[in-house]
Formats: structure tokens, C-alpha cells, sequence
């Protein structure tokens, strides 16, 4: 879907409104079979996917692109590249496409962590790009977040020396759900682009519902030194086929290029070519992620535990007892949430399922919290 008309459509439906809950999603006959958990009875709540997806349009392409799989998925993956150009309103010279944004935060990890590259980023967040730094000798600055669980900028800005080659922001950030003022955003990359390409990972900003919240996409086509990272695991459904990009300014972009290892393959080409066509599937799910939330929301109210109002596909909640102790006693009752995100060792990430899912996650959490 076309940041345009992401935009416009948010504008024309209220989220907040119960119409959007019912009659919006309603109204959309998608033909959606039902779907079954690969774990048996497992609920799965702890890796952030779209139980939805592939979307039907996906799986028929999928099946169609079999016979191509014999082929190098070079000549089909420019097609790719083209669209997700268009979508983003640059060049093609802009764009990388990876094995998942994960490889995207990899590559971008061993490029500029290298031989003790310095890193700034918030803590906790994604630790991907992180950790697979360090393991090439480079210095992270992890800067605690703010005390309403956001990244602390000025702090981070605090940190930054002749020395930093990166700073990771992770917008809307996981694990907690938050999402940085937009004016604040933009005043930081601006002021320190030119000390340190800014990271920003965005696997989440189809879940943000504000119409006119930028991508630090705008402020790639200026030229500036950022790169952004967006996924198909999330929204589109297609976590399991591994697809993902990083649209940068060209000089960064061939230097990220040339640190990509896993590429992608030919069938989650063609399944992320019909999934940025599938307006229908996109919005379907945005909608359903909103109802989900709001029955999560609920749960939590009825308990009276503490939690952080979300803008992604995932609520980060205080449980006031261990989180590996949680996590051991959800999984009891046959429902899987999140890993530990030290040192927030005692809050939990669940993320939104089907909503027969999320009323089974009710029931084991008042039976685990009583």
C-alpha cells in the first residue's frame, strides 16, 4: 500500500470508534480459511506475526510460483525492488532488499560495529543489529529508556562522541510498544546525521495510526545520512518466508549491499510483490491488530495490572513477578508470550492474535495472576 494512500485511508477511518471495530471490519468479506496453530493446541503470543497472513491472494501466487523455484531469483527480484521504490518514492539505487529485516539489521550491525565501531542506542529494544555487533568488537552505548518507557533522546544525544559510527532507534519501539513524538524524531536526525548514520527500524509503523506520522523515509530523499529498515513479517503476514528491505541514499546502500548474506528466495519475491497489491489484506489486518489490542487492553483492566498504550502489534504489561516464571506458567495453559527483555525483568510482551486467541489468553492470565 502506498504511503499516500495509507495515509488518506487512515484519515477516512476512526479507530477509536466502535464503527471501526465492527461495521469496518465487518464489511470486509475477505475469504479467510481458517488457520491452524502449528504447535496443536498452542496459542502462540510471543513473536509479534499476523496469525492471518499469507492473505489469500499471497497463497495463490505462492503455488503459481512453484515452477520458477528451479530459477536464481535475481531476474524476479528486481520487480520487487521497482515496487518497493514506488511505495517509498525513491530510486531503485535507494533500495536493499534482504532475508528478512533482521539480515538488514545484521548487515548494517557488521558495517559499522566493525573493529570497535561505536553504536548508541535505547535500552531495552531490538537487540539484532546489537548483539551481532558486538560480536565484531563493537562498543554499544545501550541508553536507558525515559520514564515513560520511551527512547530518552536527549540522553542518547548525551552520548554520541567522535567515536560513533551508529545510533539504533527502533520506532515504534520493541519491546514496549512506544512511539517518539514525531517533532522530536525529526529535530534529533537532523541535528546528528552528520555525526553517525541514524538507524531507524520501522517494523512497526504499519501499526501506527496517526495519519500524518512520518517515515524517516522523508528524510532519506533529502539526502541525509539515515537508513531505515521495514519488514513483510508483520503486517503482510509473511513471517516465515523471510523477506525484508533497507531504503538508504545510494553510496549506503551499496555499502550495505555488499554486507548482505542471506538473500531472499524467488517464492517470498513473488509473495511480497502481490502483498504490497493486496490493499484489502492490509487494511483487513490493521483493523483486526486494533480489535485484538483492545481486548488485551481489556483483560489487563479487569486485573489491574499495569500497562504501556501500544502502537504496535504487541502490549508490554507489568506482571510484578519474574517474566521466566510467566512465561512458564502461560505456556501451562497452552499459551506462548514473549522472552525476558532485561532489565524490564518483570514486565511481558503479548502480542495480538486472532481474537479467539485473545480471549484464551485472557483465561490462562486471570488464572496465572489469581
Amino acid at each position: 500500500m502506498k504511503t499516500i494512500d495509507r495515509r488518506n485511508w487512515l484519515k477516512t477511518v476512526s479507530l477509536s470508534s466502535s464503527f471501526a471495530l465492527l461495521g469496518g471490519l465487518e464489511s470486509m468479506a475477505l475469504d479467510l480459511p481458517r488457520r491452524i496453530n502449528s504447535l496443536d493446541s498452542m496459542v502462540l503470543l510471543n513473536a509479534n506475526e499476523n496469525p492471518y497472513g499469507p492473505s489469500e491472494r499471497v497463497r495463490k501466487i505462492l503455488l503459481n510460483s512453484f515452477d520458477e523455484a528451479c530459477r536464481y531469483p535475481f531476474r524476479s527480484l528486481s520487480g520487487l525492488v521497482n515496487m518497493i521504490a514506488l511505495k517509498e518514492g525513491v530510486t531503485k539505487d535507494h533500495v536493499v532488499v534482504t532475508g528478512g529485516s533482521t539480515e538488514g539489521l545484521k548487515a548494517t550491525g557488521l558495517i559499522y560495529g566493525l573493529d570497535g565501531g561505536e553504536i548508541i542506542s535505547a535500552d531495552p529494544t531490538f537487540q539484532a543489529m546489537l548483539s551481532y555487533a558486538e560480536t565484531f568488537k563493537a562498543k554499544v552505548h545501550r541508553v536507558p529508556l525515559d520514564e515513560k518507557m520511551g527512547h530518552d533522546l536527549p540522553a542518547m544525544s548525551d552520548r554520541i562522541n567522535k567515536n560513533t559510527r551508529l545510533i539504533f532507534i527502533c520506532n515504534p519501539n520493541n519491546p514496549t510498544g512506544t512511539l517518539l513524538n514525531k517533532s522530536s524524531l525529526l529535530d534529533f536526525c537532523k541535528s546528528h546525521d552528520k555525526n553517525a548514520v541514524i538507524f531507524s527500524d520501522e517494523a512497526y509503523y504499519d501499526f501506527i495510526t496517526e495519519p500524518e506520522y512520518p517515515s524517516m523515509v522523508e528524510l532519506v530523499k533529502e539526502g541525509r545520512n539515515i537508513i531505515v529498515s521495514k519488514t513483510f513479517s508483520k503486517v503482510y503476514g509473511l513471517a516465515g518466508l523471510r523477506v525484508g528491505y533497507l531504503i538508504a541514499k545510494p553510496e549506503i546502500a551499496r555499502n550495505l549491499k555488499s554486507a548482505v548474506m542471506a538473500n531472499t528466495n524467488i517464492l517470498a519475491i513473488e509473495a511480497a510483490k502481490e502483498a504490497l497489491k493486496d490493499d484489502e489484506f492490509y487494511k483487513y489486518s490493521i483493523l483486526r491488530n486494533f480489535k485484538a489490542k483492545s481486548l488485551i487492553y481489556q483483560h489487563l483492566d479487569d486485573l489491574g495490572l499495569e500497562y504501556i498504550k501500544s502502537h504496535t502489534n504487541f502490549v508490554f504489561f507489568k506482571t510484578g513477578r519474574p517474566i521466566q516464571t510467566m512465561i512458564n506458567d502461560m505456556e501451562k495453559h497452552n499459551v506462548l508470550i514473549g522472552r525476558p527483555f532485561p532489565p524490564l525483568l518483570n514486565w511481558a510482551r503479548i502480542s495480538t492474535g486472532r481474537l479467539e486467541d485473545m480471549e484464551t489468553f485472557g483465561k490462562a492470565l486471570k488464572q496465572v495472576m489469581s
